[in-house]
C-alpha cells in the first residue's frame, strides 16, 4: 500500500520501537501459527538500517523513543544484569543517529530497558547498571501480559498471572521511584484491573500504558472485541483518573488485537485503519487528553497489520479534529515529556 503522506512536516517523536537481530534464535520458535510469531519471524532483522528506511518513507520523524524487547543480552554479565548490554547495544544506535551521517533525525533519544522487578529491592543494583550504561536511559518495561488460554499469547510472551499485584515485584517497583525513572506496562485487556490498582498505589510513579491496554481479538477472544469493548472504556477511564499515567495510542496493527485480522503488512488504506481503531483512539484521547497520550508505531511488530507511512496516515486521520496544540502534543510533546527528552523539540 502506498499513499501520499498526510501533512509530511508534522514534527513527530515515535516513541515505541524495538530493534533486534532473532536470526540466531528463529529455529528456536515453533512452526509460526501462532499470528504474533508469525508477525515477528519475517522480521527477524531489524535493525538500524531497516529503522532508518522506515523513519525516512516521507513523516516527519524528529526522534524515537527505543523499547526494550530481550535482544542483545550480553551473558557474560550473568542473569541479573545480562540485559544490560541491550541498553548498551541501543546506546551503539543512537550515537550512531547522532552523527547526523543519516540526517536530523534522533533515533533512540530515550532508551527503555528491562529489570526484573521479582527480585524485589535487589533489582535497583540492576536499575544502576542500566543507568550507567547510558545517560539516554529512562526507565524500563516490565511486561505482564498473560491469559488463561495458551493460544492467545503463545509461550514465548506468557508472564505469571497478576504480576503487578505480586508484592516482591511491587518492592522492586518502588525502586524506581527512588531513581527518577519511568515504568511502561503492557497487558491485555482483561488485566486493566492490575495496572489500575499499581497505578493507585504508586501514585507518583510516571506509568505509561502500552498498545491502548492492549485490546484481545484471537484464542477465545476472537469476534469477541465488540462484547469487550464496555469493559475496556470503563477501566480505561478509571486508569485515566490516576494523574501519574499516560497512554500509548497504538499496537492496535498487532495480531493480538485482529485489527485487522489479515496480516503480515494486509495492505489496508490509512482510511480504513483509522475506522478500525477510531473507537479505541478516540476512547483514549477524550479519557487522558492530549497532553497524557502520544502516538506510537509500535514498530516493528505493527507490521501485522500496517506498513509504516501508512500506520502514521492513519494516526493523522484520526487525529484531524485536534487544534494545532493538541496535536503538537499527541505527535511529540507528550513523548518528549515523559521520557525527558524535550532537547528533540529544540
Amino acid at each position: 500500500m502506498t499513499e501520499a503522506i498526510i501533512d509530511p512536516d508534522l514534527p513527530i517523536i515515535d516513541p515505541h520501537h524495538h530493534l533486534w537481530d532473532l536470526r540466531p534464535l528463529v529455529g528456536m520458535f515453533p512452526e509460526p501459527h501462532h499470528p504474533f510469531i508469525s508477525a515477528i519471524v519475517p522480521n527477524a532483522y531489524y535493525t538500524f538500517d531497516q529503522l532508518h528506511a522506515h523513519l525516512t518513507t516521507g513523516h516527519n520523524i524528529i526522534g524515537t523513543v527505543y523499547m526494550e524487547c530481550g535482544a542483545f543480552y550480553n551473558g557474560a554479565y550473568g542473569d541479573a544484569l545480562k540485559n544490560v548490554g541491550e541498553v548498551e547495544f541501543v546506546n551503539g544506535v543512537a550515537a550512531q543517529s547522532a552523527s547526523g551521517l543519516y540526517g536530523p533525525a534522533r533515533y533512540c533519544a530515550g532508551i527503555v530497558g528491562h529489570a526484573d522487578l521479582t527480585l524485589g529491592a535487589a533489582a535497583g543494583e540492576v536499575l544502576d547498571a542500566l543507568q550507567a550504561a547510558s545517560t539516554r536511559f529512562r526507565g524500563i518495561r516490565h511486561a505482564a501480559a498473560w491469559d488463561a488460554d495458551p493460544g492467545v499469547l503463545g509461550p514465548p510472551f506468557h508472564h505469571a498471572q497478576g504480576l503487578y499485584r505480586d508484592a516482591t515485584f511491587r518492592e522492586g517497583f518502588a525502586e524506581l521511584g527512588k531513581r527518577g525513572m519511568t515504568f511502561d506496562a503492557w497487558l491485555l485487556e482483561p488485566q486493566l484491573p492490575d495496572v489500575i490498582d499499581l497505578a493507585r498505589a504508586f501514585p507518583d510513579q510516571p506509568i505509561c500504558l502500552d498498545h491502548v491496554g492492549t485490546p484481545v481479538g484471537i484464542g477465545s477472544y476472537k469476534g469477541r472485541l465488540h462484547e469487550r469493548f464496555d469493559e475496556w472504556r470503563r477501566n480505561i477511564r478509571a486508569l485515566a483518573e490516576c494523574e501519574n499515567v499516560v497512554v500509548k495510542l497504538g499496537g492496535l496493527a498487532m495480531a493480538f488485537c485482529a485489527l485487522p485480522e489479515e496480516g503480515p503488512a494486509a495492505g489496508y488504506s490509512s482510511e480504513h485503519l483509522a475506522a478500525l481503531w477510531r473507537p479505541y483512539i478516540e476512547t483514549c484521547i477524550e479519557a487522558f487528553g492530549a497532553g497524557r497520550a502520544m502516538f506510537e508505531s509500535n514498530y516493528p511488530v505493527d507490521y501485522w497489520g500496517a506498513d509504516y507511512a501508512v500506520l502514521w496516515n492513519a494516526f493523522k486521520r484520526l487525529a484531524r479534529s485536534a487544534s494545532a496544540d493538541e496535536k503538537a502534543a499527541l505527535f511529540a510533546g507528550t513523548a518528549a515529556r515523559f521520557y525527558g527528552i524535550e532537547d528533540v523539540l529544540a
